[in-house]
């Protein structure tokens, strides 16, 4: 059909486009066959590195392709070593650990894979439910690379894959043998059901039982990246579940992963493989979690209005761990109220301080919140700490049951220490809000220090 014809009969079913639109776009469309398309041939010896600055440089207003990426690809392309069933491995697995429902189509879609050991050996996951740590490929690759190389660069990866001799500068066959299997292995470990459910259910005996407690990936990774490691090195179980609960909690509240994690991943393996987990956790602890940390930093860390601040959250799995109580409940956890998406509320009652003219930023303050029941804090509503407390404390002398169910002062002053809540918030109203939210912020740096001890 010619043009003409085209936009004829795409006019007379579309009456309301004029003729002469439809032509011009036709012809735009026609035109990109004489287009040329810009080809950039590499020479085979470049190293991994000066490729990625080129594509980096070229593609720089497109999606930047990372370290994983030309993992992946150069993995996907591979040949000799069954690189295509590599890919699969990592790719099947991080799709069902978010879609368990995806085993029966992937069974049918590409049943010469369902029929290796390795689909077997996930298989797990299609009534794997548990969304604590749901990987994605790119998390695959730095647990299964760092805890088999004892490196933390993935530009290594990509390196070694190619058969990179990093003392010679050559390439060699034999090392990207050696390096496919490795990561073979590192990728069947970290995919192994007891390993990767022993790994959650230690994150899960340190308190963080729900996902939106975690907010730093590179820390959950790293953490497993010594599991495995530990494991491999024989080190018994329950030295392990320590180790793992204490680095990983550390590694927060110190904002170990936050900057260059892949720098402090290659230092710490190699340390650990070095030296021992033991050694490394002392002179780490000694550095960044001394006496002025707890006394000091950690406080002030807690003054933020930002509820997904990882202390606040390692607060509130200090509470789990604990098994304690919401505010002002006598039998609802902080577990059923944090993994039941309950709300968290105020202690000073919001609407309390803006109607005395408080901005936002100071009202919302981790110091103020609390998980508390909602049919509590609608009884609270806009009341000051010292008004509300006071029917709290008349229904401990008998009184009818008004904020929950504590009926004794002594039950009152254990909720007060679960939540880290000073006893003088009696007699507190507006002007005492800022020095309650000083006692308070120390009284949960405590609260959190006991508690890592404790690991």
């Amino acid at each position: 059909m010619d043009i003409f014809r085209l936009v004829g009969d795409y006019c007379s079913k579309n009456p309301s486009v004029g003729q002469q639109e439809v032509f011009n776009r036709v012809q735009q469309l026609q035109q990109i066959r004489g287009k040329q398309i810009g080809l950039i041939e590499l020479d085979a010896d470049l190293d991994i590195e000066t490729v990625t600055v080129i594509f980096s440089r070229i593609n720089s207003k497109g999606v930047r392709l990372s370290q994983a990426d030309f993992a992946m690809s150069k993995i996907a392309a591979n040949q000799p070593y069954n690189g295509t069933h590599l890919r699969k491995c990592i790719d099947y697995f991080c799709h069902l650990a978010i879609a368990p429902q995806f085993f029966e189509q992937l069974r049918e879609r590409d049943p010469a894979f369902a029929a290796t050991p390795e689909f077997q050996q996930m298989a797990w996951l299609r009534n794997e439910n548990d969304d604590l740590y749901d990987p994605d490929y790119t998390d695959v690759l730095r647990v299964a690379f760092t805890s088999e190389f004892e490196r933390g660069r993935l530009a290594d990866l990509v390196s070694l894959l190619c058969g990179r001799n990093f003392e010679t500068k050559t390439f060699e066959e034999a090392i990207a043998e050696q390096s496919f299997a490795q990561l073979r292995a590192g990728v069947a470990q970290f995919s192994n059901e007891t390993n990767f459910k022993r790994f959650v259910m230690i994150l899960r005996s340190a308190g963080f039982v729900d996902a939106g407690l975690i907010r730093s990936k590179s820390a959950v990774n790293f953490s497993y990246t010594v599991y495995l490691k530990l494991r491999q090195l024989g080190v018994s179980a329950e030295k392990i579940e320590s180790a793992i609960r204490r680095w990983f909690v550390m590694s927060i509240l110190t904002g170990r992963y936050s900057g260059s994690p892949e720098t402090a991943f290659d230092f710490d393996i190699k340390q650990i493989a070095s030296r021992g987990i033991d050694a490394v956790l002392q002179d780490l602890e000694a550095a960044d979690l001394s006496e002025a940390f707890w006394s000091a930093s950690l406080v002030q860390a807690l003054n933020t209005p930002v509820a997904s601040n990882p202390n606040f959250l390692v607060f509130l799995a200090t509470q789990i761990r604990a098994s304690d109580k919401g505010f002002l409940s006598k039998d609802i956890s902080v577990h059923d109220l944090v993994t039941h998406k309950g709300d968290i509320h105020h202690i000073f009652p919001k609407e309390y301080l803006k109607k005395n003219g408080l901005a936002k930023s100071a009202y919302n303050q981790v110091a103020n919140y609390a998980y508390m029941q909602s049919e509590i804090n609608i009884r609270i509503g806009s009341k000051s700490p010292k008004e509300y407390l006071a029917g709290v404390n008349e229904q401990c002398s008998g009184g009818e049951l008004k904020y929950g169910r504590i009926d004794s002062r002594d039950a009152l002053l254990a909720n007060f220490r679960m939540n880290a809540i000073p006893e003088s918030i009696f007699e507190m109203e507006l002007p005492e809000y800022e020095n309650f939210l000083a006692q308070r912020r120390q009284l949960m740096a405590t609260k959190i220090r006991d508690y890592y001890l404790s690991l």
